[in-house]
């Protein structure tokens, strides 16, 4: 889904600590992202040397070209014909809708919405959730209420996930770890760390949600305007769209990767879902395009 040219993007939504560094601290870290951490978390589960990540994920904790030059910083980000051209600046672009569409989403549902902090970030940072690296993917810590990217992710996204690519595959991403910061408002991310694992776990299921709610977002993301310009970020979503999103969902399943990484599926230690399930709950968000549709928390997912 591609940005309008003439869209104004707000790069003060997003902090470039890319050269740089942050605090460190405590908490737990949720919805480690999409990738990365689940890859270390299912080695560890069976088993594998978590050593083996720099042969799966390139393990150079660099961002490829395609993010744009670090020393331009997202603080250039202006407008859309920007997030065309550089990945950093449609991870800006994101931001700014995803951030606009909940702000006038949630109030219906009784809830208002707070903006988190997103950082981007080049190889490795410190959180309140303790230190993160390219390998970690991306991520949402609900100890400083922030998302974490690091560009270089998406490049693995394509050349070790398998991911088709496409400005929604990324955009995805981005709305997914949004979506565990709306999970922390209304009362249903810590169920992850209520029950770790398994094919029906907690986890599994708020990632799951996280995927739901992604989906919403890109239900609406055409419809969602800019405030400076009254004019929507997004141009009308198309099928290639959609498919590059549900080859981003697929190729960050459970079963996916555990089979990429050790050559089986281990459903007790599954904590995102399976490809067809996270595939399943991003088209139900996108859809339905109502909250009340993604209600994973009962019943079979």
């Amino acid at each position: 889904m591609s940005f309008n040219d003439g869209s104004q993007l707000d790069p003060s939504q997003v902090e470039d600590r890319r050269g740089g560094g942050g605090g460190l601290g405590r908490g737990p870290l949720i919805g480690g992202g999409v990738g990365g951490a689940l890859l270390v978390l299912a080695l560890t589960l069976l088993g594998v040397n978590p050593g083996l990540l720099g042969d799966l994920t390139g393990g150079s904790g660099q961002s490829g070209t395609a993010t744009g030059p670090a020393s331009v910083g997202t603080g250039q980000c202006r407008t859309g014909a920007d997030a065309a051209q550089r990945l950093d600046c449609r991870i800006v672009g994101t931001v700014n809708s995803v951030n606009a569409f909940w702000a006038g989403y949630l109030p219906s549902q009784g809830v208002r919405y707070t903006r988190p902090k997103a950082v981007v970030f080049s190889g490795q940072t410190s959180t309140a959730c303790g230190p993160a690296t390219t390998a970690v993917g991306p991520f949402y810590c609900s100890g400083d209420v922030t998302a974490y990217f690091d560009p270089g992710f998406f490049d693995e996204l394509v050349t070790r996930f398998g991911s088709s690519g496409g400005p929604l595959a990324q955009e995805y991403v981005v709305a997914h770890e949004f979506g565990h910061h709306v999970q922390d408002l209304v009362g249903t991310l810590g169920y992850a760390q209520k029950d770790p694992q398994g094919p029906e776990s907690g986890s599994v299921r708020v990632e799951l949600q996280a995927d739901c709610l992604a989906g919403m977002w890109a239900h609406y993301a055409s419809t969602i305007d800019d405030p400076s310009t009254g004019k929507p970020y997004l141009q009308p979503i198309t099928q290639k769209d959609v498919q590059d999103a549900l080859s981003a969902a697929a190729s960050v399943g459970d079963d996916r990767i555990q089979k990429s990484a050790t050559g089986r599926a281990d459903p007790e230690s599954y904590t995102h879902g399976t490809s067809q399930q996270r595939q399943t709950w991003f088209m139900r968000g996108f859809s339905g395009g109502d909250l009340k549709q993604c209600n994973t928390l009962t019943g079979r997912v």
